[in-house]
């Protein structure tokens, strides 16, 4: 009686793992832009938010990232991400001063980038009237956490 494995049977061993890592794999991916999509809505909402305190002492929104209470001296964009990788760039898209009929706005995007960009949900945008949307896929199904 011979010890150890034959070439059929480490044949099947590496069949059977090449199959699950066929399934997890995509599994997984899947989670990992989940994260950085929940990652990015957390960070718009954010953003909304200073907008609106901005707005309660200034009586206007502005682009300005300082302003808003960020640390960083640069324009927006605003690169999302960990380490050197970036998923989102989150910005000021659009500020719109009231009038006498028309009262102050403002939009924000998160733009995918790298990676995120195969994310089905694609750019997400937020109104200072709290309208969620996104550039595909459902918003509902997007915008949950």
């Amino acid at each position: 009686m011979s010890k150890g494995f034959t070439l059929i049977e480490l044949l099947v061993v590496v069949v059977i793992v090449g199959i699950l890592t066929m399934i997890a794999l995509p599994s997984y991916q899947a989670y990992v832009l989940k994260s950085h999509r929940i990652a990015a809505i957390n960070a718009i909402l954010d953003l909304a938010s200073r907008e609106a305190r901005y707005y309660t002492t200034n009586n206007a929104y502005t682009s300005d990232m300082t302003a808003l209470g960020y640390s960083v001296s640069t324009a927006f964009p605003v690169t999302m991400g960990t380490g050197s990788t970036a998923y989102y760039n989150l910005s000021v898209a659009s500020v719109t001063a009231g009038t006498s009929t028309t009262p102050a706005d403002f939009t924000l995007n998160a733009a995918p980038v790298g990676n995120q960009t195969s994310d089905t949900c694609g750019t997400y945008t937020y109104t200072s009237l709290g309208i969620k949307g996104i550039t595909s896929g459902s918003i509902p199904d997007c915008w949950k956490q």
